[in-house]
């Protein structure tokens, strides 16, 4: 299992966005299972009472107009609440993403610091080559531009997903993992529709859809 944890102020805009649109990328490719994907906020501020607040609207619209998080393919937009990280989070994920550097001060703080090296910024996964390469992705509550938001977590998204394809230990991982699920399919009679791998090392999901 890949775990994943996408961090921001508050929970409500970028970081669900990207969870979400993860989510989506990893459903399509028939590996929802190899994966655990969250998101979270660096504060309390849209936490009442111990409840979260859902994701903003013009977030959740701008998943809806790209096809997630309707009836089809709700993946759970409509049950998602803001949820403060905790250190223990640290342990708990492989990949702990901040959309930008004040997320990644506060992210630095709250798990004292990052030993293990697994805090990164959201494009810092883009390719060297796009110009959009290790730079903050804007809040859209402040600038109201969830275009420009969608299109840099989408970046992102899919640039971490490419990422992961060329970690051997990570390939391996969900090589051993299909594996199981195969095996598991064929005793149950159900045909799975997994991806094929190259030279059992390298997994063939170039085909998968752009933002």
């Amino acid at each position: 299992m890949i775990n994943i944890l996408f961090i921001c102020h508050g929970n409500i805009c970028r970081s669900p966005m990207a969870e979400f649109v993860m989510k989506d990328i990893v459903n399509k490719q028939g590996l929802s299972e190899s994966f655990h994907i969250e998101s979270g906020a660096t504060s309390t501020e849209e936490i009442w009472h111990g409840v979260g607040n859902p994701v903003y609207p013009p977030a959740r619209e701008k998943l809806r107009q790209q096809g997630i998080g309707t009836k089809e393919n709700e993946l759970g937009v409509g049950q998602k609440r803001a949820r403060q990280t905790t250190k223990a989070d640290y342990d708990r994920f492989d990949f702990i993403i901040g959309m930008d550097s004040a997320n990644m001060r506060n992210m630095s703080r709250i798990y004292g610091g990052d030993s293990d090296g697994k805090l990164y910024k959201m494009l810092d996964f883009a390719d060297i080559s796009e110009k959009r390469h290790g730079m903050d992705v804007a809040d859209p509550w402040y600038t109201g531009n969830f275009d420009a938001t969608w299109e840099d977590v989408s970046l992102g998204c899919h640039s971490l997903f490419r990422y992961i394809l060329t970690q051997p230990e990570y390939v391996q991982q969900l090589y051993s993992e299909e594996k199981n699920h195969s095996a598991n399919a064929k005793e149950s009679g159900y045909d799975s529709e997994i991806e094929s791998y190259k030279d059992d090392s390298v997994l063939i999901h170039d085909d998968f859809p752009k933002g």
